[in-house]
Order: structure tokens, then sequence, then C-alpha cells
């Protein structure tokens, strides 16, 4: 017989491997190579205070900053996210359940008769009993014919199993599950802070759209004088007939343009209402014909960098998952003890059923151990030490790439800080070119396809404007992305703190 003290002292070992935190490749830089670039933009300094949770707020841009408070709220792939990771965290007691017995209740009422077709005759042989459970009815005789019997049994057993946890299977079952709803938990910070980054950067698409389609309405007026001059002067014979028509479908080209940037602009504006959960039927933004500048953006230092993002928050602690998972295949190969209890009554009659007689009970034990699966278990742990292996190399992937992503909006923001300046001193030169031009053309100088180039010219130079503005802002949105926005790990539930019980429906 095992010993109580005994069996708590099996039941205290977990084999399989101690978890650590695998190295990852962090440069000892203080600071971002891309980020020591002089230029128009500088990012914060690193001893800047840190993003928060409300990251878009560095904006100033109170528009953007009512329509982000509706994503937590409304939008649908982050309720999805939540409830994946809500069932997540129902796992853990699904894992846990196995420390404890089972227990069953199964009270039955068996009825049938016996047979009748028994002979017990013989020489000064006479039998005459009662069947158990029967009402009555004699089996047999002095004549030793034998007459059947019906009888009647009632059970009302309890029954207990229960397989102690000895080498740790169970805890590492538990603990994968925990380390999976974390797992889940990183991955919904992940789908939010994705969701965010959209929302921000459709946003300044559509400011961007907006500034666009005033440049090309003030274009269409713009060339709209520029035809009525061309015909008036086809009129009066001051100049040629196809002047007036290549005036005339500059203009026509203009409309086409402006009419063509209210699609885009309708579009971005339904992907909004998408994001913020609300039908695109029902949704519309005010036009706004401006667009901010990309603010400071703290960095704080590249070895923060694994604290900040949910991602590799995820990749980390799908390591501990699989770390766990190979200690449950190594509890296969020790032996397991079930034990089990029965208690109950029974008996051939209802009205004595609950008496003291009636009572039964029965206790066992079964250790089992495998002795040979052909190198099932041996196969087994080798694909999970694999499988561990595998996000091992995952976590360092995400953590290359997380410091590629951040070196990439930097260099993407800085240097369209630089392009955006050069862009504007084109822009100044393309409207005193076009004045310029203009002027001749007016004068009889030069003929009006000298000025149709200008125009066109001037066009461009003003649209790449608008358009390094926007990829401006929406780098700005997308460095933050990188830099994890305003998480940080300590936001990650605990080990614990994910099994705690919580039927809610709202992310």
């Amino acid at each position: 017989m095992i010993r109580p003290g005994v069996l708590a002292l099996i039941a205290a070992c977990t084999v399989g491997p101690t978890y650590h935190v695998p190295s990852a490749p962090v440069p000892k830089a203080a600071g971002y190579k891309e980020a020591d670039g002089a230029g128009p933009w500088r990012p914060a300094s690193p001893s800047d205070a840190m993003l928060r949770g409300d990251w878009w707020k560095i904006f100033h841009e109170p528009e953007l900053d009512a329509l982000e408070a509706k994503v937590d709220v409304s939008n649908q792939t982050i309720a999805q996210s939540f409830a994946n990771y809500m069932a997540a965290r129902a796992q853990i007691g699904i894992a846990r359940a196995q420390y404890f017995p089972t227990a069953s209740v199964a009270p039955s009422v068996t009825t049938g008769r016996s047979s009748g077709s028994f002979s017990s005759t013989g020489v000064g042989s006479s039998t005459t009993g009662v069947v158990p459970g029967t009402t009555g009815t004699t089996i047999g005789g002095v004549n030793g014919r034998g007459v059947g019997g019906r009888f009647t049994t009632y059970s009302l057993p309890l029954e207990a199993t229960w397989a102690p946890d000895l080498f740790g299977r169970v805890r590492n079952t538990v603990r994968q599950a925990k380390y999976n709803a974390q797992v889940s938990a990183a991955d919904l910070e992940s789908q939010r802070l994705l969701e965010h980054a959209t929302l921000a950067q459709t946003y300044f698409e559509i400011r961007g759209q907006d500034a666009l389609q005033r440049l090309l309405d003030d274009t269409v007026t713009a060339d709209a004088a520029i035809a009525e001059t061309a015909q008036a002067r086809f009129d009066t014979g001051v100049d040629t007939e196809i002047a007036a028509v290549q005036a005339a479908q500059t203009l026509q080209t203009a409309r086409v343009a402006a009419t063509n940037a209210k699609l885009q602009r309708a579009q971005f504006e339904h992907a909004i209402a998408t994001l913020i959960g609300v039908p695109a039927t029902a949704f519309a933004i005010p036009t706004r014909a401006r667009l901010a500048t990309a603010p400071p953006i703290p960095l704080g230092t590249p070895s923060r960098l694994l604290e900040r993002r949910p991602d590799i928050a995820a990749a980390e602690r799908a390591m501990a998952a699989a770390n766990a998972a190979v200690g449950v295949g190594y509890a296969a190969y020790y032996p397991d003890l079930t034990l089990t209890a029965s208690v109950g009554l029974q008996s051939n009659a209802i009205a004595s059923l609950f008496s003291w007689p009636s009572r039964v009970w029965a206790l066992g034990a079964t250790l089992a151990e495998t002795i040979f699966d052909g190198g099932l278990r041996s196969a087994t742990i080798d694909q999970l030490v694999a499988q561990y292996d595998a996000t091992v190399a995952a976590y360092r992937q995400t953590v290359i790439a997380a410091f590629q992503n951040v070196e990439d909006q930097l260099s993407a923001t800085r240097i369209l800080a630089f392009e955006i300046d050069q862009q504007r001193t084109n822009v100044e030169l393309a409207e005193r070119a076009f004045e310029l031009e203009k002027t001749r053309y007016e004068l009889g100088i030069d003929p009006y396809i000298n000025l149709m180039q200008q125009q066109g010219i001037l066009l461009a130079a003003k649209q790449t404007l608008v358009t390094l503005q926007v990829q401006q802002m929406t780098s700005a949105v997308a460095l933050i992305e990188a830099l994890g926005g305003g998480w940080d790990k300590s936001a990650l539930p605990s080990a614990d703190g994910t099994s705690a019980s919580t039927r809610s429906r709202s992310p």
C-alpha cells in the first residue's frame, strides 16, 4: 500500500525541461540607426515620454480621436479576436479539470424473469425456493416441474475515479493552456493595434484626398479661365483653332481627374465605416482639405522594443507553451495510477433500498505502465522538441523583423521630410514657370502648347506634394505601429490571471 506521504512526494515531481527565455538578436546601440540623420523631421529623444495607450492623440486630431474611440467598442475583427481569447481561457479550465476526481451516479432498476424450463425431478428430490428479488413465486415442487418467476433489482451507486498527477502531465498541460491563453491575449492586442493604425492611416488618406480634391477643383477653375481666353483669342483671329481645342482638352482632363478623386475618397470613407463597425450606408466624414504635419514620435531604446510589441510577446509565450508540451510528452514514460471507489445501495425491494443492510462499497487501484509502444513516445518527444525549436526560430525572426520594421518606417518618415521640402521648392518653381509662360502666351510670344505643358507640370508637382505629405503621415502611423503603439508587456495578463473565470462578451 502506498503511504500518503510517498504519494504526495511523487505528485510533486514534474518531468520535462525547465523553460528559459532564449536569447534574441537585440542591438546594443543606445538608439536606432535611422533616427540619427538630421532633417526637418526628427523623432523625440529616447528620454522623452513613451507612447501611451491612446497613441493617436499625438496627432492632435479631435475627429480622429472620436473615431478611434469607437474601434474597441464596435470593430468586429477585434470582437472576434476577443472571443478567441476567451476560448483560450476556457481551455485552462478544461485542462485543470484533470486535477480532480470524476464522480458519477447511475441509479438503475432491473426487471427480469427467470427461466421456468429447468426440471429438478429425482427420487426423493423436492426443492422449493424463492428467487431473490421475486414476489414470492416458487420454483420447483414435489413433482419437480420448474415454474418461472419475475424479479426486480434496485441500485443506487456512486462511483469516483481519480488519477493523481504523479509526474506533472496535468501540470504541464495546464501550463501549456495558460501560456496559449497569453498568446491569444497578445494576438488580441496585435489586432487592436492593427485596427487602430489602419483607421488612422485611412483617416489621413481621406484628408489627402480632400486636399487633392481642392487642388483639382482649383485647377479646373484656372484651366477654365485659360480655355476661355484661348477661345476668345481664336474667335478674334489672334490664335489658331488648335490652341482653343487643346485648352478645352486640358480643361476636360482636369475635370475627369477631379471627378475620379471622389471615387477613392468614397472608398476610404466606406473603409472607416467598416473599421468602426457601422454600415457604410449610414456613415459620412465631412470634407476638410487640411493635411497635418507629422509630430515628433518618442522612440525609446532598441532594447525596450521586446517589451513593447505584442507580436514579440506572443512569440515568446508560444515558446513557453511548446516547452510545456515537451513536458507532457516526457510524462508518458511514467506509470499512471488510477484510484477508484464505489459506494451505494442495492436491494430487491424499493421499500428496503435505503436500509443499512442494502449498502455496498468497493475500493480499487490500478497502476498502468506501457512496456512497448514501437517507439511512439520517443518519436512524439522528437516531434515536440522540433516544434519547440521552430517556435524559438519564429521568436528570433519576429524580433529581427520588428527592428527592420522600425528602421524602415524611421527612414521613410525622415527621408520623406527631406523630399517634401524639396518638392515644395519644386512646386514654387513650377508656379513661377507657369505664370511666366501664361504671360508669354497672353502676349502672343509663345503658342498655347507651351502653356499646356506648364499646366501639366504644375499640376503634377502639386499632386506629388500632396501624395508625399499623405505618405509621411501614414508612415508616422506605421512607425508608431512598429513601436508597438502604447502597449507594454506589463499589460499582458499573467499566467494565473488568464485562468480567472469570466463570461464577458465585450473586449
